[in-house]
């Protein structure tokens, strides 16, 4: 199996909305729910949702430096990111980005967007520069909290003890948690998943997973949901 993916932390690379929808199952929205996009880097959910009457917050440590800094960002980590792609194709379904350049399509479109909104005069979303596993919001804050291929993706660089921490963070201001993908980046499933699920269910929460339909890493079809355990 390629090492392709071979980065020290967490690199900023956007999905969008629709992408978002696929990877929780978000079909729909209760009528003022509060969502909570954490890591979210630049993506574009925060603001695509925000634009059809959704309240969410994005938070990410990189919303403390400028949008023309996020944007170089981006670019130092593009050619990597776009050759690992290349370098580990096999590893990936194409049925519905089609090639690697329609799927570089999408993914840049959905920075832009976001680079727009971050950049400009009047925010659409809401953006709070936070780093897991402290946040700066009250308990019980946000309705749903997601996290997008940050959590359990990154499982060599971040450990079993700050994957717990940094979930346990998240139901403290959520009062329910996604995450998507449950693959690492050699696209094995998470050595830490079933660890966290054995510690949350000690804690009082049901964890279970759940099949989406979205599959781009072979396999990554899966999402973690994790709620309260009903009394």
């Amino acid at each position: 199996m390629p090492q392709a993916f071979d980065f020290k932390t967490a690199v900023p690379w956007g999905r969008s909305f629709t992408e978002y929808c696929a990877f929780f199952a978000l079909d729909e929205f209760a009528p003022g729910a509060k969502v909570l996009d954490c890591g979210a880097g630049p993506s574009s959910f925060a603001v695509e949702a925000t634009e059809r009457g959704l309240s969410v917050c994005a938070a990410d440590p990189l919303y403390s430096v400028s949008a023309d800094r996020i944007a170089r960002r981006i670019e130092e980590v593009r050619p990597t990111m776009l050759a690992s792609i290349r370098q580990a194709q096999a590893r990936f379904v194409w049925d519905h980005y089609g090639t690697p350049k329609k799927q570089e399509a999408v993914r840049l479109a959905a920075m832009q967007r976001f680079l727009a909104d971050f950049g400009g005069d009047q925010r659409s979303a809401q953006y709070v520069a936070a780093a897991l596993p402290s946040l700066p919001f009250r308990d019980r804050a946000f309705d749903l909290a997601l996290s997008s291929h940050f959590l359990l993706l990154y499982s060599k660089q971040f450990d079993l003890a700050f994957h717990l921490e940094a979930i346990r963070e998240l139901l403290r201001v959520a009062r329910s948690l996604r995450i998507f993908p449950l693959l690492d980046l050699d696209g094995r499933r998470s050595q830490h998943l079933e660890p966290l699920r054995q510690a949350l269910a000690g804690d009082g929460f049901e964890s279970e997973v759940v099949r989406v339909d979205y599959e781009f890493q072979k396999g990554g079809n899966e999402m973690l949901r994790v709620e309260l355990r009903a009394q």
